[in-house]
């Protein structure tokens, strides 16, 4: 008996198992709103030198205020005046002649601040602490630290979600995320406000690989897929809730605190949250399992469940090595094919995390109102998740995640091919790399749940995680390289897309497959097919190092 006999007996995808996906669905929505907020907050509204100490000493008579920026502020190549520099003294010849030059030496960086537009933007924290000009690369690193702190967790949270349970360090997490969240809406500075993001992101971290995980062990092999994609719907839903409370928000406090309030909710819900039942068996709490089954097997009306089973059976469901019950990190590369597998994991989730927000933070590089960008971004991800859907079914998860990467690398190459003329067939062109970016993201959440064993899944999750998020904390510096090229950071996006869909061609088949539940099922290929065996015949699982024979299964 394995655990999946366990799940048909309690019913594999009844009321119980909708009730915690509704239950983690709250939590989900609240990641893309808080992972992209930056988007908002550290945006930079058009700015120049502030000249207001310069009329106080009289020297602009009844000028405009256009006259007197026009004397006052040089201009760029581009005829629009710097946001950096303003004259050391006004130009008067200016207003007699705007096309006479100036002597370049006669300009000097802003002595006293700058003059925001706050036409979209009552407030940013690059307005709140001048973090323009030669102080905006501590702009750009709010959002790296945040993904550092995401990077931290989510090697902390695996490790400890894997050692203490599920459900214990998913409250934990929404502590975390929610305290941290709310004090950084009243940060007094930017190093306050720096740290109390970093805080924010290792708590939502716990969040993100839990929540995934929970619901997948508690599915059948049959409803796995379908779990997975509605899931993954939380991540446009939670894009375009961004945009619209953005849209009415503008100011970054008032806007950061609302974006976190739902896991407040989420606290309220988390005593009905179940605990990991395979967790539980895997570490020897049967009576823990057997009560959270019990209680699945009663919602989903299959109450016989609890005389059918006893302890002793459920001890039977998952095979834990006797002499091994604390997992690490280490587990994952003792082996030969554990090994592989975290090599070949570990930079495909660098290259789709690196890609897909290196595509997602550049919402001001297609000429469009910043938040209709963000909406149809988010909107784009639907329809992306649709085909995903049929893509996995159809062709399995290797195929879907390795075309998802390419195309999305193709994609970039061709925005960059473009000439600027064409800006709503790069804008068109855009989006649909966005599309295929989130498909490949939704293909190796449920991917990673199926390749990796019980035992060590949410090590798994975190070690996979922590290289996601390395190259999500790289993406913000690696834009700052248009100032040396402007397309080179779109140039390295293509190069790491079409490179981690290629790794993805040496992963294993994982299509209705049982998910292993110790790591000797991965090594010795215990594990099963699922429906396809009952159905199709006994179909073998390709291993990561090749295609395996009947036998070998």
């Amino acid at each position: 008996m394995n655990f999946e006999t366990l799940l048909t007996e309690i019913n594999g995808f009844g009321k119980f198992q909708i009730s915690l996906f509704c239950l983690l669905y709250i939590p989900l929505i609240t990641l893309p709103s808080n992972f992209l907020l930056n988007n908002f907050i550290a945006a930079v509204p058009s700015h120049h030198c502030d000249i207001s100490m310069v009329g106080k000493e009289d020297k602009f008579g009844n000028l405009t205020l256009e006259q007197r920026i026009a004397i006052s502020i040089p201009k760029d190549s581009d005829g629009t005046h710097s946001a950096c520099s303003m004259y050391s003294e006004p130009q008067f010849l200016l207003l007699h002649n705007s096309s006479i030059e100036t002597d370049i030496s006669a300009s000097v960086e802003c002595q006293n601040g700058w003059v925001y537009d706050k036409t979209l933007f009552r407030s940013t924290i690059a307005t709140e602490w001048d973090l323009v000009c030669g102080r905006r690369g501590l702009n750009r690193a709010t959002a790296t630290i945040f993904f550092i702190g995401v990077m931290v967790g989510a090697v902390v949270m695996g490790i400890l979600s894997d050692r203490y349970g599920r459900k214990t360090i998913l409250l934990v997490s929404y502590i975390i995320a929610a305290i941290f969240g709310v004090t950084s809406a009243f940060s007094t500075s930017y190093v306050m406000f720096a740290i109390t993001r970093f805080c924010t992101g290792f708590g939502l971290t716990g969040i993100s690989i839990i929540a995934t995980v929970l619901n997948v062990e508690w599915v059948d092999v049959k409803h796995r897929l379908l779990v997975s994609l509605l899931g993954g719907f939380s991540w446009p839903l939670g894009t375009m809730w961004l945009a619209g409370t953005a849209y009415f928000i503008n100011e970054w406090r008032w806007l950061t605190g609302v974006i976190i309030c739902p896991l407040f909710l989420a606290m309220l819900t988390w005593f009905w949250v179940p605990e990991s039942a395979r967790w539980l068996i895997a570490n020897g709490k049967m009576k823990q399992a057997h009560r959270y089954l019990s209680r699945g097997a009663k919602m989903n009306n299959r109450p016989e469940f609890s005389s059918k089973f006893t302890l002793e059976m459920l001890s039977s469901a998952v095979v834990v090595e006797p002499t091994k019950k604390n997992y690490s990190y280490l587990d994952l590369v003792r082996t030969p094919r554990m090994r592989r597998l975290a090599l070949l994991t570990g930079p495909v989730w660098f290259g789709i995390a690196l890609t897909y927000y290196g595509i997602s933070l550049n919402i001001t590089g297609f000429g469009l109102n910043i938040y209709l960008t963000q909406a149809i971004y988010g909107g784009i991800e639907i329809p992306a998740k649709l085909l995903t859907f049929y893509c996995l079914h159809k062709i399995g998860r290797r195929q879907s995640q390795a075309w998802s990467l390419i195309l999305t690398g193709v994609c970039i190459a061709i925005t960059i091919a473009l000439p600027n003329r064409l800006q709503i067939l790069r804008t068109v062109i855009a989006i649909i790399g966005k599309g295929l970016g989130e498909a490949a993201f939704t293909i190796i959440l449920l991917y990673t749940a199926e390749l990796y064993p019980t035992v060590v899944r949410q090590n798994g999750f975190g070690y996979n995680s922590f290289l996601a998020r390395l190259g999500v904390s790289i993406a913000p510096l690696i834009m700052m390289l248009e100032d040396v090229w402007k397309f080179l950071p779109q140039v390295i996006f293509c190069t790491v897309a079409i490179a981690s869909g290629t790794l993805a061609w040496l992963l294993p088949e994982t299509l209705n497959a049982h998910l292993p539940e110790t790591i000797d099922d991965v090594e010795q290929r215990r594990t099963v097919i699922g429906i396809s065996a009952q159905e199709k015949g006994n179909i073998p699982l390709r291993s990561a190092c090749g295609n395996t024979n009947e036998d070998e299964a």
